[in-house]
């Protein structure tokens, strides 16, 4: 009984800028989402698992990690220190240093994002997201999410029927968002079956599974005559993936659609901006917070 107290952390620290790799990359390894946290005064980003020793501490673990640090900082990104810590936590104690570290997001007074032990009442016609981190990229902290979360409140038109595309949907956030401040269709899907399966129980926690649909996919399988269109598709990618897909990306939206791209490094925007300016979108918004680029564009009806 006493052993089903005690939790093991391993933790890595790395930059802002290759945060999201890292935690792609030592999901690969670990087979578990990670908890993060950024401290703004360091300007390091920690990504934390939490589990029995036995895995945690297993053979190799160490060095799968710092190999995969050096594939991604021959990508071009700055990883930071890539100092590997492993620790024994109680349960309790892990707890509630998790919860600590996440508040209330609210978007002025239409939207307020909180995870499930804040008590925090919502304003009056707030619409509330309900998600815990820990199981899926999207908790609204982020720059990136935060930027996209934005803009469909910016976007939205009480009165007027609105539909949304969530493409890489994550932990759901967004599509569930849009459908609490009355986009409709929603629709979300995600290539990896885990960040679907996530995505479903997050809509299903804020009792709205049934106004949204959402699956597994493959952007570069979208059509590219679609028999459905949006009026606001967001798509938080990285570049490479966002410039392939181009012209699957654009083929979803309606004339005078928005299309909201994040996730894209400051050293990349200027190549995504021409490549999406080629296609007929105008730039209408655009966001820079530490290494990363968020930006909207108008497209021009037809």
């Amino acid at each position: 009984m006493k052993a089903n107290k005690t939790l093991w952390r391993i933790s890595v620290s790395t930059t802002l800028e290759a945060e999201d790799a890292v935690a792609e990359m030592l999901g690969a390894i670990l087979g578990q989402p990670a908890s993060s946290h950024f401290n703004v005064e360091t300007q390091v980003s920690v990504m934390s698992f939490f589990g029995p020793k036995k895995k945690i501490s297993a053979r190799g673990v160490r060095e799968e990690i710092s190999d995969g640090f050096i594939r991604i900082k021959s990508c071009g990104l700055k990883i930071g220190s890539g100092k590997i810590k492993i620790a024994k936590v109680r349960r309790e104690d892990w707890a509630e240093s998790w919860k600590r570290h996440f508040k209330e997001i609210e978007i002025g007074g239409a939207l307020l994002v909180k995870p499930s032990w804040i008590k925090k009442r919502p304003r009056n016609n707030q619409a509330v997201v309900i998600l815990d981190p820990g199981l899926s990229f999207g908790t609204g902290q982020h720059a990136t999410t935060s930027f996209c979360l934005r803009e469909i409140v910016r976007h939205r038109k009480p009165g007027l029927r609105r539909s949304f595309l969530d493409i890489g949907t994550g932990s759901g956030i967004l599509a569930i968002a849009a459908a609490k401040l009355g986009y409709k269709p929603v629709d979300a899907f995600d290539f990896d079956p885990e960040a679907v399966r996530v995505a479903q129980a997050n809509a299903r926690v804020n009792q709205i599974q049934r106004k949204i649909k959402i699956t597994r996919g493959d952007l570069a399988k979208l059509p590219l005559r679609p028999t459905n269109k949006y009026n606001l598709v967001c798509a938080n990618l990285i570049s490479n993936l966002l410039i392939a897909e181009r012209s699957r990306i654009v083929a979803q939206l309606v004339g005078g659609g928005i299309l909201v791209l994040a996730g894209i490094l400051r050293s990349e925007f200027s190549e995504v901006q021409k490549t999406f300016e080629d296609l007929g979108l105008e730039l209408v918004r655009c966001k820079i917070e530490k290494e990363w680029h968020s930006c909207s564009f108008f497209f021009k009806s037809k």
